[in-house]
């Protein structure tokens, strides 16, 4: 059993998914692992880590436009210290999650025809996010 881990930065464009599943699976191609586990974990509580389609960017914007009504950016939070999208971006990371685990066969991650990985933005300007790929496994 081996263990593998790497700190990737990305810039995100501004509220929006932002795709880095070829940063990952490259990350899973040089740790040499065959067999295994693949966690990610995002270091920030304004944007969250989502496996989604990777087809059709229209579902992508189905998602944020359902998320944006569910969670209306307005002044009805006490907490506006970074911006009024502040509040409503820790909600929104509240509703989704800061981590996935993929599982790697044959040293690929084992995702879906249709399934990529993204950082979702939930601040309206861009933003450096920081993202601990931890592999292990034969």
């Amino acid at each position: 059993m081996k263990q593998y881990q790497q700190l990737l930065k990305f810039q995100t464009p501004g509220k929006s998914l932002h795709k880095i599943t070829p940063k990952i699976q490259a990350i899973v191609a040089d740790s040499g692992v065959q067999t295994g586990l693949c966690t990610l974990f995002l270091l920030h509580t304004s944007a969250s880590l989502v496996i989604q389609e990777n087809a059709d960017p229209d579902v992508l914007k189905d998602l944020e436009n359902f998320l944006s009504k569910l969670v209306p950016e307005n002044s009805h939070y006490f907490h506006s210290t970074e911006g009024p999208d502040d509040m409503p971006a820790h909600i929104r990371t509240a509703l989704t999650h800061t981590s996935e685990n993929i599982p790697i066969a044959r040293g690929k991650l084992l995702l879906g025809t249709w399934q990529g990985i993204y950082i979702w933005e939930h601040r309206q300007r861009s933003q450096y996010r920081e993202v601990v790929v931890h592999i292990n496994g034969d």
